[in-house]
């Protein structure tokens, strides 16, 4: 969705915004300020472990629970119930289920079964995408809210290709939505690193990717056997590499089909006309630059 002045956007009776950018930059808080002026909100990443990975999360839980004697014997005489609890502030049954690669003594996945799920992954994230002209009507239908907001995972340079203009899900949300780029700094890529070799955690990334990368780490390493791999120091090794990946996936989306704010801007924004002015602003300069 491109308009001609910021003006457009604002004369705008419904909005229909998808944010995207790095983890951390301001994605949620925003897509959360605007539900409290009355947007409707759609979390890809919810939907993704609520609708289409839920029962893959919930099957692993339950092979989980076979192990212990104990609970083998009440799922199997269906006397407990299992399952997943994901809301939007708390996503930990999705990404744990991802997992990451490595010594299973250390809490790793044989490399098949770890590239398994990150196909599953990718399906998953390209259908909650493609499922947002559906929810805008939805959200209109029953719930009577005019105005969208799409709050993308992170990962959604990695399941489309920003490079082509026929792309489907970048067509979908461009042609339904105003695409927003929050775009990052130095200081904050930097601090995203430092927070995730404290915590690291399971990651999506672009197949191809993942192969290449997964072969050179073992080649720095000096590892033969996937199942020598720490998973923990592969994680933080190749999120390193996926932050610089990404950044030009973020800014090629952006060039084709959207606008850029900095997440420096993000903190001063505090009400719907605030946001609404930043990107009229942004749409200003793009078209007199």
């Amino acid at each position: 969705m491109r308009f001609s002045s910021g003006r457009a956007l604002r004369d705008q009776r419904a909005h229909a915004v998808t944010f995207f950018g790095m983890s951390g930059v301001g994605k949620t808080s925003l897509a959360g300020l605007l539900q409290k002026h009355d947007w409707f909100q759609y979390s890809v990443d919810y939907r993704i472990g609520t609708r289409y990975m839920d029962e893959h999360i919930v099957d692993n839980f339950k092979r989980e629970a076979m192990r212990n004697p104990f609970l083998r014997q009440l799922l199997r005489s269906d006397s407990i119930y299992i399952r997943s609890n994901i809301s939007f502030e708390n996503l930990s049954p999705l990404s744990t289920y991802l997992g990451k690669p490595g010594d299973p003594e250390r809490g790793g996945l044989s490399f098949d079964e770890y590239r398994r799920r990150q196909a599953q992954h990718r399906v998953a994230e390209i259908r909650a995408l493609l499922d947002v002209p559906e929810f805008i009507e939805r959200a209109k239908d029953i719930y009577g809210y005019s105005h969208f907001v799409c709050d993308s995972g992170g990962s959604l340079c990695e399941v489309v290709d920003p490079y082509d203009e026929h792309d489907p899900v970048l067509r979908c949300l461009a042609d339904h939505t105003a695409l927003v780029y929050i775009r990052g700094t130095p200081a904050h890529t930097r601090m995203l690193v430092d927070r995730f070799r404290a915590h690291p955690k399971p990651m999506y990334y672009n197949p191809a990717f993942l192969d290449a990368k997964w072969t050179e780490y073992k080649s720095l390493r000096g590892i033969v056997h996937d199942e020598q791999v720490d998973p923990d120091d592969f994680a933080v090794w190749g999120f390193e590499q996926l932050l610089a990946h990404r950044i030009p996936l973020y800014e090629a989306i952006a060039s084709r089909y959207g606008y850029v704010i900095d997440m420096n801007d993000v903190p001063g924004v505090y009400t719907e006309s605030d946001l609404l002015d930043l990107v009229a602003r942004t749409i200003d300069a793009q078209v007199t630059a």
